[in-house]
C-alpha cells in the first residue's frame, strides 16, 4: 500500500515566494486603462513564477501532491475587470503544465467557501459557475483538464438541509458538464458531515474528498473502516487516487483551526483504518506550516513499523 503526500499552494521556506500575490479592486480604481491591465498582467506574470519555484521545490524533494493557488490571476472573475489572462502567458501557463506532467505531479485546485451550489440567490450560482470556470480555464492552460480536480464543499444549510440539498441538486446542472468532471465535493466542519456528503457524491457521481479534521469535528456513527470503502469507491470511475485532507486542531478551545504541524497522535486512528482497508491514498496536508508539516508527517508515518520511505514525499506500508 502506497502514500503520498503534498501540501497546499506556498512552500514557506523559501523567500518571498507567494503565488497568491493580489490587487484590490479599490486599488484597480486609481489606476488609468493602461495601468490597470499593465498592473493585472505584472501581478500574474509574478504568480505564475512563484509557481514554478514551488513545482521545482516539490520536484527536487520529491513531493507528488500539490494545491494550486486559486489566487494566481487577480481579478479575474470581478464582474467589472475580466480580462484575457491565458493569450498574454501561454507559454508560462504550458510550462507549468509540462513540468507538473513529466514529474507527474498531482494538482488540484480549492475554491474558497463563497463557491457553493445551495445559496437561494441566483447570483451566489451564477457567481460559482463562473468561479469554476475559471479554474478550468486555468487548468485548460496548463493542458491538465482531464487529469487535475477542482474541489469544493456543498454549502450552506440556509436552515433546511433537506431543501438545501434538492436545490444543490438543481443548481448544479447550470454548471458545464466537462467542468462537473473535474469536480469533488469535501465534507464539512460545521454542516454536511461526510455520510451527507458522501450520499451527494454518490447520487451526482462525483468523487468525495474525505477531510479527516472536519470529520472529527462533525462525527457521524459509521466507523472509518466502513466508511472509507464506500468513499473510496466514488473515485473509481475517475481512474485516480482516492484523496483525503489532513491537519489537527489547534487547541481544544480552537478545535476547527488548523495547528502549524499535523498532531502524529490525532491521525493515527485514521492511518489505521487506511491500513486496514489497504488502499493507494493521497494525503493532502492542511496544517498551517505547510510543506514543513508535509515533510513532518512524512517522517512520523515512516517512523511506523512495517512503514518504509521510499522518496520524498512517499512511504510504502507492507
Amino acid at each position: 500500500m502506497s502514500i503520498r503526500f503534498g501540501y497546499v499552494s506556498h512552500a514557506i521556506t523559501l523567500w518571498d515566494a507567494s503565488p497568491a500575490k493580489t490587487l484590490t479592486y479599490a486599488r484597480y480604481q486609481q489606476l488609468n486603462a493602461h495601468e490597470r491591465l499593465d498592473k493585472l498582467r505584472e501581478i500574474t506574470a509574478l504568480n505564475l513564477a512563484h509557481t514554478k519555484r514551488m513545482l521545482h521545490y516539490n520536484i527536487a524533494h520529491e513531493i507528488p501532491l500539490y494545491r494550486l493557488s486559486s489566487s494566481i490571476v487577480p481579478l479575474a472573475t470581478h464582474p467589472d475587470v475580466k480580462w484575457d489572462f491565458q493569450s498574454p502567458f501561454k507559454n508560462e501557463w504550458y510550462e507549468l503544465g509540462k513540468l507538473i506532467k513529466d514529474h507527474h505531479l498531482r494538482v488540484s485546485f480549492h475554491p474558497n467557501q463563497f463557491t457553493l451550489f445551495t445559496s437561494p440567490r441566483q447570483e451566489v450560482t451564477e457567481n460559482a459557475v463562473i468561479d469554476m470556470q475559471y479554474h478550468f480555464d486555468m487548468l485548460e492552460a496548463m493542458g491538465l483538464s482531464q487529469t487535475a480536480i477542482i474541489n469544493i464543499h456543498i454549502g450552506g444549510a440556509y436552515g433546511d438541509k433537506m431543501t438545501s440539498l434538492k436545490r444543490f441538486e438543481e443548481n448544479l446542472k447550470t454548471l458545464p458538464s466537462h467542468i462537473k468532471a473535474r469536480m469533488t465535493l469535501e465534507n464539512d466542519d460545521k454542516t454536511y458531515n461526510a455520510e451527507e456528503t458522501l450520499a451527494v457524491c454518490e447520487e451526482e457521481k462525483v468523487p468525495m474528498i474525505f477531510d479527516y479534521h472536519h470529520h472529527m469535528a462533525n462525527l457521524v456513527d459509521i466507523p472509518l473502516r466502513e466508511l472509507l470503502p464506500r468513499l473510496f469507491q466514488t473515485w473509481s470511475h475517475k481512474g485516480l487516487r482516492p484523496k483525503i485532507h489532513v491537519s489537527s486542531p489547534k487547541s481544544d478551545k480552537a478545535y476547527r483551526s488548523h495547528a502549524d504541524y499535523v498532531d502524529f497522535q490525532f491521525v493515527q486512528p485514521l492511518l489505521t483504518a487506511i491500513r486496514e482497508v489497504g488502499q493507494d491514498v493521497d494525503l493532502m496536508i492542511e496544517a498551517k506550516a505547510k510543506n514543513l508539516a508535509c515533510l513532518q508527517l512524512v517522517e512520523d508515518v515512516a517512523s511506523i513499523r512495517g512503514v518504509k520511505r521510499v522518496g520524498g514525499g512517499t512511504v510504502e506500508w507492507k
